[in-house]
């Protein structure tokens, strides 16, 4: 294989307690993966990578050069490994030659962009043809009905916002492909109506044991929901995947 094995790849989840408080973050490599093509890509750009190093842990073989804003993303160990580069700049100005890279990545990238279709329309004028554009992005089920009974415990969307750096919610797979100018090839949802009440309570007010506490006795509920989700069944977020002609 050339994208990294399943198991092996869920299983270097950085998110910390990848089990409670981390499980959204299973879920969204899980996605991730589904979409992803296990292609022989020896050159790719991640956009927005900051300092998680997910395209790495996808690709491990790959050469990879991570972009983002923040220059002192450049001083993290994960961007100084092996395999893997840094340059400080903006999505929307790719400072790279036409058809550079066989993928690029922007993983919970185009919803903190203001000028969020110059990132897209860059981001494929750097794919070499044939090249893949993988994304994810909060979606317009960003909250479930029931979300009411945990608004009190939970930030505002303003404070979300303001803490992530979103300047929207996110998009339908309509809106996705609109923005990119292509049918997407392959897509998958994550954080399903069963196991977003662990997601909701891992990013709640509560304080840190509590919040554990409680996503640790959800288990039985978040795992249930982790086995019956199905890549197109109704979720928070989507991951997709869309090829340069």
């Amino acid at each position: 294989m050339h994208k990294r094995e399943y198991r092996e790849f869920l299983a270097r989840n950085p998110f910390g307690h990848p089990l409670t408080l981390g499980f959204f973050y299973r879920e969204k490599m899980r996605a991730i993966h589904g979409v992803a093509p296990d292609a022989p890509f020896r050159d790719i750009l991640e956009v927005g990578g900051g300092q998680g190093g997910l395209t790495q842990l996808l690709y491990p073989e790959a050469r990879i050069i991570n972009l983002d804003f923040d220059p002192r993303y450049g001083r993290s160990h994960v961007n100084r490994r092996q395999g893997m580069g840094f340059v400080c700049g903006d999505a929307t100005a790719l400072p790279f030659p036409d058809g550079s890279f066989d993928a690029v990545t922007m993983f919970d990238l185009l919803e903190h962009v203001p000028d969020h279709r110059r990132a897209a329309s860059e981001g494929l004028r750097v794919l070499r043809p044939g090249g893949m554009l993988l994304a994810s992005s909060p979606n317009e089920s960003w909250r479930f009905p029931y979300y009411r009974v945990l608004k009190p415990l939970c930030p505002t969307e303003e404070e979300m916002f303001a803490e992530w750096g979103h300047v929207r919610r996110g998009y339908s797979l309509a809106e996705l492909e609109e923005l990119v100018g292509l049918p997407c090839e392959r897509r998958a949802t994550f954080i399903s109506p069963l196991t977003v009440v662990n997601h909701d309570i891992a990013f709640s007010r509560l304080p840190r044991a509590v919040r554990i506490a409680l996503c640790t006795a959800l288990s039985p509920i978040t795992w249930l929901g982790w086995w019956l989700h199905r890549p197109h069944g109704p979720g928070t977020e989507t991951a997709a995947a869309w090829r340069k002609p």
